[in-house]
């Protein structure tokens, strides 16, 4: 085997190579950790926020169209109680982009600090969400066929199969979908079908394949899911 030898500069250079990667290396660890610690929640600053606002700057309390503990009573706007926190953050951050716009949200989503944003998320995942219902009972079983079936000639995926049987969700890539208000959950299907919605390509592949009737469909199954 042939060996290469450095001359004494080159070894000084390779060595002063190995030490800078070395101390990045070092900084970027403990910017990391700076950062961990900086975004660690605190959910009573959360739910705070939450219910008060901040009327110094213009930001009304979440709860005035969220509702008390995350129970939204206005069906076009979303419950949050028992959301995972990690998914509610990446939304609060995702409104922010081009990929959620939505004039209200993306207006106080723009005001809210990513502590601010980490810490209402921590504390929405701590309420306890309450049940809805289903109302649509001649189109329940299509909805039911469609969420833990799919609809197999059309290339759509069950929506248990991310979602969950229960609709609980998995933390951080799929939200919990059960009791959901069925007006929202429409919404939301209409927004990935149409592009109006770009934060989840899976959502808009999908969402393009399903007919206004079996999203209507759907959307009722998931608001009576427990």
């Amino acid at each position: 085997m042939n060996r290469v030898f450095f001359p004494a500069a080159g070894a000084a250079i390779v060595k002063s190579l190995l030490l800078a990667a070395l101390f990045a290396a070092g900084s970027a660890s403990a910017a990391d950790a700076a950062h961990g610690a900086a975004v660690k929640a605190d959910p009573a600053k959360g739910g705070s926020l939450y219910d008060t606002g901040d009327n110094a700057r213009g930001l009304p309390a979440c709860a005035s169209c969220h509702g008390a503990g995350g129970n939204s009573t206005i069906v076009a706007n979303p419950k949050l109680a028992g959301q995972a926190e990690a998914y509610i953050h990446k939304q609060l951050v995702d409104f922010t982009t081009p990929n959620r716009q939505q004039p209200v949200m993306t207006t106080y989503a723009k005001m809210l600090s990513d502590e601010e944003k980490t810490n209402i998320a921590a504390w929405l995942a701590t309420q306890q969400p309450k049940q809805g219902a289903a109302k649509n009972k001649d189109s329940l079983e299509l909805g039911r066929k469609i969420y833990r079936g799919g609809i197999a000639d059309r290339g759509v995926a069950a929506c248990a199969s991310c979602h969950g049987a229960t609709g609980a969700g998995i933390p951080a890539q799929y939200p919990r979908l059960a009791g959901q208000h069925q007006d929202y959950t429409i919404g939301q299907l209409t927004a990935f079908k149409t592009g109006a919605r770009n934060n989840s390509p899976q959502m808009g592949a999908l969402a393009k394949r399903m007919s206004d009737e079996e999203m209507k469909a759907v959307a009722d199954y998931i608001a009576g899911l427990k």
